[in-house]
């Protein structure tokens, strides 16, 4: 088993209110980009739905230089309509299944350490400070 120690909060970059899901993100990172799977543990649709990705025992392709030692999260959305700017465009919906998700992983795993992508890259993503917003669930 991997020896868990960061969790990776990450947006889709796709347009608020795009129904986009897990098989949709799975062709991009396969088809277009060459990889063997989609490079998230889970996706979180906009119903709150989350779903599957690439198995735990796995290591990710989400953030480079942390995907031996971390799981990845991704939401769907993360851009305004016009994909002009970074946008929060997480549902209710969404919130509430990451912080569900979220606390699970912290049990499972609780000397992990919640960030967001942009806390380890020059991106934007996830459109928020997740680790100001979780601080408090995990090994913060």
């Amino acid at each position: 088993m991997r020896d868990i120690k960061e969790i990776i909060i990450h947006c889709a970059d796709t347009p608020e209110g795009r129904d986009d899901r897990a098989e949709d993100i799975r062709r991009w990172h396969t088809k277009e980009r060459g990889w063997s799977d989609i490079g998230y543990h889970y996706v979180i649709d906009l119903d709150g739905t989350i779903e599957p990705g690439r198995p735990i025992e796995t290591a990710g392709a989400h953030c480079t230089g942390h995907n031996t030692n971390s799981i990845g999260i991704c939401y769907i959305g993360g851009k305004t309509k016009d994909m002009k700017k970074a946008k929060d465009t997480r549902t209710d919906a969404q919130k509430a299944s990451m912080l569900l998700l979220l606390k699970f992983l912290c049990a499972k795993y609780p000397k992990a350490v919640i960030y967001g992508h942009r806390d380890f890259a020059a991106k934007q993503c996830p459109s928020f400070d997740a680790k100001e917003e979780y601080k408090t669930l995990c090994g913060q």
